[in-house]
């Protein structure tokens, strides 16, 4: 992972605390950015915002090729509000490929509030669906959660999505939360240093003149 370039803040102290806790800590959100320019530009962003939505924005940001830039360490402005159903079977890590339909969302009554129970990873991507995801970028998500579900002892039931804690947001879309917390109970079966073995190539295909000269 990466710290924040000299000119900006810390990520060891940039936080929210002031505006609420931080505890008791029960997971990780994934969330996709939307447009972006480059990823200087968005890790600056998710720093300090606006003044609508005052930052940091999440704890980390992930690119496009991997890189892990830290932005803060404390309660972030990423989660807001989501449905209790869902929180609680993040924390009984109870449901089976997929926590319970959300059923709440920003300023709904009896919502719970995201930011002082889970950390988030705000990855670099347009969020249209039809941008790709680079296996890079896909690997460095499950290593980043599967490094915090190692610290706090967790299952990868523990990871979810933003669309799976709010049901007025979309991300992240382009690939499927099962399929990272499928990656992520994989690591956790190693150590923390395992790297898969990577499959075997794929046959080639003999040219046209192969197939003919095996018939001479």
């Amino acid at each position: 992972m990466r710290p924040l370039s000299e000119h900006q803040k810390s990520w060891k102290t940039n936080n929210r605390n002031p505006k609420g806790s931080f505890d008791p800590l029960d997971g990780v959100i994934v969330h996709h950015t939307g447009p972006y320019t480059t990823d200087a530009g968005m890790v600056s962003y998710c720093v300090t915002s606006s003044s609508a939505l005052p930052g940091p924005l999440c704890h980390g940001v992930i690119g496009r090729d991997g890189k892990v830039y830290l932005v803060g360490y404390g309660r972030a402005n990423h989660a807001g509000d989501g449905d209790n159903d869902v929180l609680n079977a993040d924390i009984a890590e109870s449901y089976a490929t997929n926590p319970p339909a959300t059923k709440k969302g920003e300023g709904d009554p009896g919502a719970a509030d995201g930011n002082s129970h889970f950390y988030g990873f705000e990855c670099i991507n347009s969020g249209s669906g039809k941008e790709p995801w680079p296996e890079k970028q896909l690997d460095a998500i499950t290593r980043a959660c599967t490094a915090l579900c190692r610290a706090h002892g967790w299952t990868a039931k523990s990871v979810i999505g933003h669309l799976e804690w709010n049901d007025q947001k979309s991300d992240p879309k382009g690939f499927t939360m099962a399929s990272i917390r499928a990656r992520v109970a994989e690591r956790l079966k190693h150590q923390a240093n395992w790297t898969p073995t990577p499959p075997p190539p794929a046959p080639s295909t003999p040219s046209l003149e192969a197939r003919v000269a095996t018939l001479e």
